[in-house]
């Protein structure tokens, strides 16, 4: 049984819906500044499918806390990297359900996450950096796990990245929140040339300690970049060393990691 609720700021229930697989309808009520989801659920850890609003893609998330807290992004500053029509009006649609097993097990983007939050628990995949340029939303680190891959200009929707500041030790933490099994990364790097600049080379650090070097061009396109079979809980992107010329502004659009679960018995039991 899972409850799916939205509330106001101070507490207040606005409304609630509980079922094997909970759905929320409003075609009345326009978000109030403060509000914010919750998903609750009986068994953790354990993947679920959510869709907070008609504007994001369903997400397959991880969660190792039974409340999942999704606050309502209404804040004007926040909404520049989303979509225009997400959370707007007075008809919302919103959905969970417990992951189906062939979901999780197929061999997948491990990092996809629309629904990450700059600031989250419990709550995977989640990515978060040492730096996010003049903390503007439109740079955030969860920018490079939203699905979005529009890379030909930076700034606000359809166009966020993840922006560096131009600091030399900047570097990108992907949590998973369990062990997964990584066969090859993908990179799509922001390319709004020549405003931008590129990485030549990227150290790709894992939960062991263990790294590899990967060598992203200056093309337009994903990057993928086979690896050995990895487990890792984490990856971490640094060392980024920038193409010489003259652009200061190199930037990360999306980051993709493809594999599979490592231990599908643990996790469907």
């Amino acid at each position: 049984m899972l409850t799916l609720s939205v509330y106001h700021a101070d507490g207040q229930l606005v409304k609630a819906h509980s079922a094997d697989a909970p759905h929320l309808a409003f075609k009345e009520y326009v978000y109030q500044p403060g509000d914010y989801i919750t998903l609750t659920v009986d068994t953790v850890p354990a993947f679920y499918a959510v869709k907070f609003d008609e504007a994001f893609e369903e997400s397959l998330v991880y969660l190792t806390e039974k409340n999942y807290c999704y606050d309502i992004v209404l804040d004007e500053e926040l909404r520049r990297a989303f979509s225009p029509k997400t959370f707007a009006g007075e008809r919302h649609y919103l959905t969970a359900r417990p992951a189906k097993a062939e979901e999780i097990c197929r061999r997948r983007n491990l990092a996809l996450n629309p629904h990450d939050q700059k600031d989250c628990t419990g709550v995977f995949p989640h990515a978060y950096a040492n730096v996010e340029t003049r903390n503007d939303s439109t740079f955030f680190a969860r920018n490079v796990i939203d699905g979005m891959v529009a890379n030909e200009s930076h700034g606000s929707f359809p166009y966020q990245s993840w922006g560096i500041n131009q600091q030399v030790d900047a570097a990108l933490t992907l949590d998973f929140g369990r062990e997964v099994l990584i066969d090859e990364l993908g990179l799509v790097l922001r390319g709004d040339y020549p405003h931008d600049s590129f990485w030549t080379q990227i150290t790709v650090e894992f939960s062991d300690g263990s790294q590899v070097n990967i060598y992203p061009t200056d093309t337009l396109n994903e990057q993928k970049f086979e690896i050995p079979r990895k487990k890792s809980t984490k990856i971490i992107l640094k060392n980024l060393i920038k193409n010489f010329d003259e652009s200061p502004f190199p930037a990360l659009t999306e980051l993709t990691v493809y594999g599979f679960e490592s231990d599908f018995d643990t996790l469907l039991a």
